[in-house]
């Protein structure tokens, strides 16, 4: 039962930290965007480089075209 007095004040601790990032969280503006970054990866994310201009392209097994 003794056990007990040390639980409880380590849990409300932790509770406080817990709503203390999330508060951050939200004032930093960590939820303003939700819908981009799983929209990201259905769009195709980062084009794939450009060769430079000096060489000619290559396909995609790595011979010139």
């Amino acid at each position: 039962m003794t056990i007990l007095l040390v639980l409880v004040p380590i849990s409300v601790g932790l509770l406080g930290i817990a709503i203390w990032a999330f508060v951050w969280a939200v004032r930093s503006g960590q939820f303003d965007n939700l819908d981009s970054a799983s929209l990201a990866a259905l769009v195709g994310g980062v084009p794939p480089p450009q060769p430079p201009p000096d060489q000619p392209p290559r396909d995609g097994s790595g011979r010139a075209a």
